[in-house]
């Protein structure tokens, strides 16, 4: 049932011209931020040769890009996740979900897995970009698996908060509202813990952002991991939790 109800949900999401439009935009915005870096790396190349362990592609357009990424992400994620339960409640179809065989799990999993597909679309075209520069340079696989890695965990908990969101209203403008504000201050948040000793330090990691960064610089730790899983799980069951109340409530 997870199964079909992602594929519904992946399905549904283009037969709309927002999946369409949101995949061109970012496409050109980044393309647009990939040949800056390009050609960044282009007017320094020089001055690189004569470093020792001087940055290479990875470090100055690789792995930028994938932060380009995730903040468009951070950005489109009201945009692609406002509908997942919203539209389904305003249209009076969640009801006909409810009395499907798929339990309230399956459902938001379903709906979960289904928007996961299509940021899953935009990584891959994303990750294209910076695979082209084989053809005359090389890439530190390592470097660039550990910050492909922290893109996907972050995509991931984007998409469960988006998907909470959507289970609060039945208007898919408001839940669009709502996880800008979540997401937002998650950005943010990290800024208002400056210079605060340890109480500022706590306020910081809860930094969404926080956690991405050392990803990008190629440093792998568990903390961040469990980070971002953890976020991700508790805003999955949040999501359950709603309709299974919402679910009492209709009876």
């Amino acid at each position: 049932m997870i199964r079909a109800i992602a594929w519904r949900e992946w399905r549904a999401l283009f037969l709309s011209p927002l999946a369409f439009v949101i995949l061109g935009v970012t496409q050109i915005i980044l393309a647009r931020l990939f040949l800056g870096h390009v050609n960044l790396f282009l007017m320094i190349e020089g001055r690189l040769t004569t470093l020792p362990n001087a940055p290479g592609l990875t470090t100055l357009v690789a792995t930028p890009l994938l932060g380009n990424v995730g903040v468009l992400l951070l950005l489109i994620t009201p945009l692609a996740t406002m509908r997942l339960i919203a539209e389904e409640r305003h249209n009076r179809t969640l009801t006909l979900l409810y009395s499907s065989p798929a339990s309230l799990t399956e459902i938001v999993l379903g709906k979960y897995f289904g928007i996961l597909g299509f940021y899953a679309i935009i990584i891959l075209m994303s990750l294209a970009m910076p695979m082209s520069l084989l053809i005359g340079g090389q890439l530190d696989w390592g470097a660039l698996a550990c910050g492909l890695l922290g893109l996907v965990l972050f995509a991931s908990t984007l998409a469960a908060i988006g998907l909470f969101m959507s289970t609060l209203t039945r208007h898919p403008a408001v839940a669009a509202m709502g996880t800008f504000g979540v997401v937002f201050f998650l950005w943010i948040v990290d800024y208002a813990g400056h210079g605060r000793g340890a109480g500022g330090a706590l306020v910081g990691y809860l930094s969404i952002v926080n956690h991405y960064e050392p990803f990008l610089r190629g440093l792998f730790d568990t903390s961040n991991v469990a980070y971002y899983l953890v976020l991700t799980v508790t805003f999955l069951i949040f999501s359950v939790r709603r309709l299974e109340t919402d679910r009492l409530g209709t009876r």
